[in-house]
């Protein structure tokens, strides 16, 4: 259109202009790059540890086959599977549940260069570094904590998920933070990566993350099978002593009246007979059942496949401080260029 108005950025005014100030975009750069070394010491070096498993698929035969087919292009098919509501997609999410995270808790972790040895919470709440941008926030926490009546749980207090305190559910946060979960759409693969400031807590968090969620997963899967057989032992007891106590019974009364013939104490004999293999029968009849109820518990007992074990690491996954150094003096002179651009915006931009 004509009224249009197309802006010109004049690249040489624009290099001389940097020139001539040299001087002042070379203290901000510096300035600057100290920032961020500053920063970059000043953080704590952190380290990740990872593991990988691949859960049993319930899937089989033909159905299965078009399942893994299905998910070759992406498309994730639940074809012949159970209807399990727990199933790998939502397994992150399972992680960062608050049951889950406070059964984290007790966990005991030891730290490698001096060998002390905390639960996980205590390790959290006390013998963590804080970064050197985290005291002012640390600080004001604290002071509100001291000024705050609220009531200090007791020394025998056991962290309640339904009802955490302001303390515990920081820490809570924290280990969110810390953990992380992804699940390969294709293969169903889980990954666990677990970041700490020691390698060795790292590597014994992301095990212990590991098997609290398979002993999670198998919780679930097995449940109805193991109210079952509770059930079924319930009902081996009673059969079991009614059982005992008809056998005795006729025992006893055979060995009263082992010498006597008359009819109404054989016809007593043949009524608790009668009795007793009737109990016996039963008895029988739900040991079978027990020994089902044991088998179909194992039956629902998923498998799982470590495909990488967690190992200590022995390189830090933080940025390096050459690369904090790089991007801080980088901002540094962008800043000086952006405050020089727009007080000499007239000179360079031709309209």
């Amino acid at each position: 259109m004509e009224n249009d108005k197309i802006i010109n950025i004049n690249i040489a005014e624009v290099v001389r202009m940097l020139w001539a100030d040299r001087r002042k975009v070379c203290i901000y750069s510096c300035v600057a790059g100290v920032i961020g070394l500053v920063l970059a010491f000043g953080t704590p070096k952190v380290y990740k540890s990872t593991v990988m498993l691949a859960p049993e698929e319930s899937g089989a035969g033909f159905s299965g086959s078009l399942s893994s087919l299905a998910s070759m292009v992406g498309m994730n098919m639940k074809i012949g599977q159970t209807g399990d509501a727990l199933y790998p997609e939502i397994y992150p999410d399972l992680m960062k549940s608050t049951g889950f995270v406070v059964g984290l808790f007790p966990v005991k972790v030891k730290k490698q260069k001096t060998g002390e040895q905390y639960s996980y919470y205590e390790y959290l709440e006390k013998h963590q570094r804080l970064a050197i941008d985290e005291y002012p926030m640390a600080w004001l926490t604290q002071l509100k904590e001291k000024l705050s009546n609220d009531p200090q749980p007791g020394p025998g207090h056991k962290p309640d998920p339904f009802c955490l305190t302001k303390k515990e559910d920081g820490i809570a946060k924290n280990i969110r933070k810390s953990i992380d979960c992804s699940v390969d759409k294709k293969t169903n693969v889980i990954t666990i990566v677990v970041e700490d400031q020691d390698p060795l807590i790292a590597a014994t968090m992301a095990d212990s993350v590991q098997v609290h969620l398979q002993h999670a997963i198998t919780d679930y899967r097995t449940k109805k099978a193991r109210v079952d057989l509770e059930y079924m032992e319930q009902l081996f007891e009673e059969a079991r002593k009614k059982y005992d106590i008809a056998r005795k019974k006729y025992a006893a009364y055979c060995d009263a009246y082992s010498k006597t013939v008359l009819q109404s104490v054989q016809s007593n004999i043949d009524d608790l007979e009668n009795d007793m293999q009737l109990k016996y029968t039963i008895y029988q009849q739900v040991v079978e059942q027990l020994q089902l109820a044991k088998a179909k518990v194992q039956e629902r007992t998923p498998a799982f496949t470590i495909v990488q074990e967690a190992t200590v690491p022995i390189k830090h996954s933080s940025r390096p401080k050459v690369v904090s150094l790089i991007i801080w003096m980088f901002l540094g002179f962008m800043l000086r260029a952006g405050m020089l651009a727009w007080k000499n915006r007239k000179k360079f931009v031709n309209l």
